[in-house]
């Protein structure tokens, strides 16, 4: 690609151009052949119009209108080619900081005290994230018995959200919450980033976590400058747990299990993590702190002075006077309804 001047985004699209031929030579050879095409063994050829609904065109006018289908296809060409001929360049910034998500998919998840579900309210609030966020890497880790990195920490915030409506408890076959090994990988995740970096890992979970050493797997991470901010997902009052086939997970006295927000060890949680406890609601108050708390100290630098070249696209200027040109084709050819007739 040319570093200035006049050139193509897509320079491959000008192939396009070679269409013209064959169908200029089809135009020929139907022209100097068409007498002894199949249609005319049907009628004779003044009655032929009336069984196809249409005339045949005399030679001026067939080139006629295949001079105005090449000029029109050309310029078509020319402006999917993208054309472009100045640009804007831009310093190039790293966001400082990062921001590890770790979303319980287990099945108390699925818990419907909060609507339409708790798990339902997570993938919005992770959207809310997604839709708030200026300037934040954001990764993402789904754990239940097991944690798995579902997207790396990225800039693109669009590939997370491609991604949240296949998350779901349906993915996981073994049930429980082991958050220490989802831990562990966001640790793993933030260990590759810029050190200078503010480094934050988010739980999205309705709690009740019962693991050995939990604790201290908190701390450990609190130890190398990693906060843990905590989104509590669901009420109090709990419900009833939902299992495969509109039935709800019973325990051993066939009664349904019943699951709560464990608000007190949630909020433990985060003050070993040194972060903040919020709990999810509909507004964007709780998303915008937390990524007010993810940005904290946490500075936006340029990449050692590095510029970005953003080229003006012009395939528009091409893309207006063909659109203007085909407007009078639409309204010559336009059905005439019943009611319009006599």
């Amino acid at each position: 690609m040319p570093d200035t001047g006049f050139h193509f985004a897509s320079p491959w699209w000008l192939l396009g151009l070679l269409l013209i031929l064959p169908v200029g030579a089809w135009l020929r050879r139907s022209q100097v052949y068409g007498h002894i095409a199949r249609i005319n063994r049907y009628a004779d050829a003044h009655l032929l119009p009336h069984l196809t609904g249409s005339r045949e065109l005399d030679s001026g006018e067939r080139w006629k209108k295949f001079r105005r289908w090449a000029l029109l296809w050309t310029v078509l060409v020319f402006a999917m080619a993208g054309p472009r001929w100045d640009f804007t360049e831009i310093q190039l910034f790293t966001p400082g900081a990062d921001l590890v998500i770790l979303l319980d998919i287990s099945r108390s998840m699925e818990v419907a005290d909060v609507q339409p579900s708790r798990m339902a309210r997570a993938r919005q609030e992770i959207e809310d994230l997604i839709n708030n966020n200026r300037g934040v890497r954001l990764g993402l880790v789904a754990f239940a018995s097991v944690a798995h990195v579902i997207t790396p920490i990225t800039e693109d915030g669009q590939t997370i959200r491609s991604i949240l409506p296949s998350i779901s408890s349906d993915l996981v076959r073994l049930q429980g919450s082991r958050l220490r090994q989802a831990l562990e990988r966001a640790g793993t995740l933030l260990a590759g980033q810029p050190k200078e970096s503010q480094h934050s890992i988010l739980l999205i979970s309705d709690g009740d976590f019962i693991e050995p050493d939990l604790d201290r797997a908190v701390q450990s991470l609190s130890a190398d400058g990693v906060r843990l901010h905590v989104l509590g997902i669901g009420t109090p009052g709990g419900g009833p747990v939902p299992g495969h086939g509109g039935r709800f997970i019973l325990d051993g006295s066939r009664r349904p299990v019943e699951s709560k927000l464990d608000e007190a060890g949630l909020k433990h949680l985060a003050q070993l993590g040194k972060g903040t406890y919020l709990t999810a609601d509909f507004r964007d108050d709780d998303t915008l702190r937390i990524l007010q708390l993810a940005a904290e100290s946490g500075q936006a630098k340029a990449v050692n002075d590095e510029r970005a070249r953003v080229w003006n696209e012009r395939f528009h200027w091409l893309l207006l006077p063909a659109m203007l040109a085909m407007l009078p084709a639409f309204r010559r050819y336009r059905t005439v309804t019943p009611g319009e007739r006599g």
